[in-house]
């Protein structure tokens, strides 16, 4: 249940907020759906009381990567907020495509209808994401759309990518690029690799993504603009971000999460459910994107979130569509790399908070005094199968019966609070 203007104390929780560098057990107060005070053994005669003792409160986590349609708006919203998420980024490539003012006004008005978390929407780079035409990105930009990206659609045509970005960079328009070369990607379904070998599938190799990653810093470097990486998927890619931030390059990037958990070995048995682009590559690529996430070199990790219908995922695996449904398992999964020693439980929050916010240019993903309040509050120690709550239109996941931690008690976003399971 979501519900406006909260008015909300929330009594001995572990406030964890990496931007601050805060880690301790406070009270915080919500008044008009604003946060007005933290500290210790606060009064507030009339709010409603949170017990949230032995529970984590962080600010609401950010996923930069999300696929979104206008039909399912409201359910995909109400599971970002059940896995508190209170500001998600929505790729271009919906239907009708993020091309004009009058679908950014839909999605933002299905957002804000359906309450339960902030649609942030991008723009198409190109008209109908088709890589020839610039579309109206300033326009667009005035019409409340963060930044442009072409999507799963990188532009293949160098002169067409420099003046978007040369036109981009003119008006301080963030680009968001996921870069692939699509004549070495060749139509492949897995990683180039033995494992797609030997199940006689076609493969997209690494190089397809560092090859386009390397044209696309170049230009990055000549135009100036603000620009962010998506869902890198190889340790030849971090490497050329960790060389391109060495520069000073006006770059961020992130992973969805499924890049840091499987590899190639996942889709054995032609395993549908981890189809996906860019796809699962080796053990090797894995690891070295957890450390590159570790050190900071990769700055958010997003859900990548793909809601499809279970026929989606029935035929033969290179016809079956490509997508995990991530959104409500982004902040478990991370739990688990958390428990595995992988990530410190604050470089966690960070990359999903203030790390994220960061790479769409947003001030949100920290708790500040006097301003709107977003935040989450976890159980962290609890365990729990995603199929039990599920909320997701998509079904799609290979993480349906995993036990996983951290179940959202309560999501306030911008204000606005969603009541969740006790």
């Amino acid at each position: 249940m979501s519900s406006p203007k909260a008015h909300i104390l929330i009594r001995k929780g572990r406030v964890i907020d990496p931007n601050n560098q805060r880690d301790e057990v406070l009270d915080v107060l919500i008044e008009n759906g604003r946060l007005v005070r933290m500290g210790a053994s606060l009064d507030a005669p009339g709010a409603e009381i949170f017990n949230a003792e032995g529970l984590c409160v962080f600010p609401g986590l950010v996923d930069t990567c999300t696929r979104l349609t206008d039909a399912n708006i409201s359910s995909e919203t109400r599971a970002a907020a059940s896995g508190g998420i209170t500001h998600l980024c929505a790729l271009p490539d919906t239907n009708p495509v993020i091309d004009s003012t009058a679908v950014v006004r839909l999605i933002r008005e299905r957002a804000m209808k359906a309450g339960f978390a902030r649609v942030l929407p991008l723009a198409a780079m190109t008209q109908q994401l088709e890589g020839k035409q610039l579309a109206e990105m300033q326009t667009l930009k005035e019409a409340g759309c963060i930044g442009v990206s072409n999507a799963g659609f990188p532009v293949q045509d160098a002169l067409v990518l420099k003046r978007c970005l040369e036109y981009a960079a003119t008006f301080d328009i963030p680009v968001m690029l996921r870069p692939q070369d699509n004549s070495l990607a060749a139509g492949g379904c897995a990683h180039d690799g033995p494992v797609a070998t030997r199940l006689g599938l076609p493969g997209v190799p690494s190089v397809a993504e560092t090859i386009d990653l390397a044209r696309a810093l170049i230009l990055i470097e000549a135009s100036g603009v603000r620009a962010h990486v998506h869902q890198l998927s190889s340790g030849a890619s971090v490497s050329l971000i960790r060389d391109a931030k060495a520069k000073g390059l006006p770059i961020t990037a992130d992973v969805c999460i499924h890049h840091l958990l499987l590899d190639e070995s996942a889709i054995e048995g032609f395993n549908s459910q981890c189809h996906i682009q860019p796809p699962l590559r080796s053990k090797a690529d894995r690891e070295a994107l957890l450390a590159a996430v570790a050190d900071g070199t990769i700055d958010a990790v997003c859900s990548q979130h793909t809601a499809v219908g279970s026929s989606s995922k029935l035929a033969p695996f290179p016809a079956t569509k490509a997508g995990i449904a991530g959104i409500e398992t982004l902040l478990p999964l991370l739990l688990h790399l958390v428990e595995e020693n992988h990530l410190t439980l604050q470089r966690a929050i960070e990359v999903l908070t203030s790390g994220a916010a960061k790479c769409l240019g947003q001030t949100v993903g920290h708790l500040e005094i006097g301003r709107v309040a977003s935040l989450c509050i976890i159980d962290t120690k609890t365990r729990r199968r995603p199929s039990d709550d599920w909320i997701s239109s998509g079904k799609n996941s290979p993480w349906m019966e995993a036990v996983l931690p951290g179940v959202t008690r309560l999501t306030v976003c911008e204000g606005r609070v969603t009541w969740l399971s006790d």
